[in-house]
């Protein structure tokens, strides 16, 4: 068995925790270790560090790298298309690579859930498996156990007592993401399940119904690996869900009896963390007064409530967010509106991580923007240049070892050096402990994409 793990969503519900270039997968929500780290560790409960294929976009590498040093196999989609396109594109590199056949089955997973105890989920996955071995396509379904309109629900054909001792249902149909009152009738009727987005299927079926149900995505996964790549671009957009799940007579729905969280919005977050007597769920510097059933997330700032009830509110250094419990699904026309806008709060956060390490943006206005830079020990910038500024570098901490122009040189803790536009420079950190140095950008232009490298240990 090998597992497609999917890693390249953006996660805009969680937003301004969660941006475009460092979305929910990699945030550490639930314990020390982020949603991508614990799904990969609860799939080493059924399967080795070499069955595990990840999936994710090509700007997320070293973000993947970095949390899942142990896994070698990384497929960096060229282009984002959904997660139809990303599973032939992984099942392609599992047979070419891996050297699967057609019988090998595939578990495929996002990688942002939260699922309670690991045990039992990999209990369910090896019955999965063998359910697949017989030629259905598995899916994981989630008793409801309140209202939600942010999921899409599946419907079993006649209810428990039509599966009685049986480890998997048969499935009569997908329901699109329903309103309030249809997903309170749900809630109640023993047919209908949450669609937890993991499915189970062998090599074989599942391209077999690709070719009968989607056979646009079928043809251009024709070829070797790197010709697929090639034109993945030219894929639809469309989910495993639309392209073949909900057309097909060979889907079947396991249940998940466990505790599982889809992480989707605030309201899951708030339903995940534990609560205060007040039914409060507070992080960070956080003075609650007459507030009850209450989300405060903050990260810098004290933040006072008074009086509040059922409210979300959400501090980061760049952006606050505050919205009614229920309301959370929302947040996403937020984040569209402000990309629309031009926005760069949906894009990036005040600190931003790179292979080397981290800059966070202190100050920034007209021709000018003041960082503080952390690379990490033995790491280096590429060999650069700027053409619209100079920089001014001022060690707070550590050594650091540069090169401006011809000259190389070391310095240390209050001590600077001068980059003139123009010309080729670079900045390493040659010590044992993280290099943290001030950055004063002074120019025409301070933009992020005035870079030209020469040289990348990244490629960059």
């Amino acid at each position: 068995m090998k597992a497609l793990l999917l890693a390249g969503g953006g996660g805009t519900r969680l937003w301004p925790l969660s941006r475009r270039n460092y979305p929910k997968q990699f945030l550490k929500i639930n314990s020390d270790k982020s949603l991508l780290q614990e799904t990969a560790e609860r799939l080493l409960k059924v399967m080795t560090a070499d069955d595990i294929v990840v999936v994710t976009n090509k700007k997320y590498k070293y973000y993947v790298k970095s949390d899942l040093p142990y896994l070698k196999h990384i497929i960096y989609e060229p282009a984002g298309r959904n997660t139809a396109p990303a599973a032939v594109l992984g099942i392609k590199y599992c047979m070419e690579t891996l050297g699967c056949s057609e019988d090998e089955v595939i578990m495929m997973c996002p990688s942002d859930h939260v699922i309670r105890p690991d045990g039992k989920f990999a209990e369910c996955v090896k019955l999965a498996e063998a359910a697949a071995r017989e030629g259905h396509i598995v899916t994981f379904g989630i008793k409801p156990d309140r209202p939600e309109t942010g999921y899409g629900y599946i419907k079993i054909k006649g209810g428990h007592a039509a599966a009685e001792n049986r480890t998997y249902f048969e499935v009569e149909k997908f329901v699109e993401k329903p309103d309030m009152e249809t997903a309170r009738s749900y809630v109640s009727d023993s047919s209908f399940y949450w669609n937890s987005g993991m499915f189970a299927f062998s090599v074989k079926t599942i391209l077999d119904d690709m070719g009968r149900y989607a056979p646009k995505i079928k043809a251009l996964n024709a070829g070797k690996f790197d010709d697929v790549l090639r034109v993945f671009d030219q894929m639809p957009d469309i989910s495993i869900d639309f392209a073949v799940m909900e057309k097909s007579d060979r889907v079947v729905l396991m249940p998940l009896d466990l505790y599982w969280n889809d992480i989707g919005s605030w309201d899951s977050i708030y339903d995940l963390l534990d609560k205060d007597e007040e039914r409060n769920v507070t992080h960070g510097d956080v003075l609650a007064i007459e507030t009850r059933g209450t989300l405060v997330f903050g990260q810098k700032r004290q933040i006072t409530t008074i009086g509040l009830e059922d409210c979300l509110i959400v501090e980061t250094d760049d952006a606050i967010l505050v919205a009614k419990k229920g309301e959370a699904q929302k947040v996403k026309q937020a984040v569209d509106l402000l990309h629309k806008a031009s926005r760069s709060v949906v894009e990036e956060h005040i600190t931003t991580y790179r292979p080397w390490g981290s800059y966070t943006i202190l100050e920034d206005g007209p021709r000018y923007k003041i960082k503080r830079i952390v690379v990490n020990p033995d790491e280096k910038l590429s060999l650069q240049l700027h053409y619209h500024r100079s920089e001014h570098w001022v060690v707070i901490k550590g050594t650091a070892k540069v090169m401006v122009g011809e000259t190389e040189m070391h310095i240390h803790e209050n001590e600077s050096a001068f980059v003139p536009k123009s010309t080729l420079h670079r900045l390493e950190n040659p010590g044992k402990v993280p290099l943290e140095i001030i950055e004063v950008q002074n120019g025409e232009y301070v933009g992020e994409d005035d870079i030209v490298r020469i040289e990348d240990k990244y490629e960059r």
